[in-house]
């Protein structure tokens, strides 16, 4: 909705309409922010408009948007590593362990159907 840019050596922040071309020290901001913008105590913000118009849409706009489509179109996501090994099936886990060597090791064990499993 606005361009925002500020001088330094002036202490002045300066809001005014969209730039139609890229800054360096540019910064375009939304309706929200355009219209509660503060700066630190000692500066000056200069508004070139009282209200903000967005800007209409521009054969740049429609250009990337069909890029876009077309970059996604092409992109076929790849199986995460955990798809790609194999299932470990295991078999129920039961309290009633006697051997004090197998009670040592982890309680815990890969099980199919829990949570991220689709």
């Amino acid at each position: 909705m606005a361009t925002l840019t500020y001088d330094y050596t002036d202490s002045t922040a300066v809001l005014g309409p969209l730039s139609t071309s890229a800054e360096p020290h540019a910064y375009d901001l939304c309706e929200g922010h355009a219209e509660s913008l503060t700066v630190p105590r000692g500066w000056q913000v200069v508004r070139l408009a009282a209200r903000f118009e967005p800007a209409p849409p521009s054969d740049d706009d429609i250009s990337a948007l069909a890029d876009a489509v077309r970059e996604a179109s092409r992109h076929r996501p790849q199986p995460r590593v955990a798809d790609r090994r194999p299932r470990v099936s295991a078999a129920p886990v039961t309290h009633d362990v006697v051997d004090p060597a197998v009670a040592r090791r982890a309680a815990f064990r890969v099980v199919e159907g829990g949570a991220g499993d689709d």
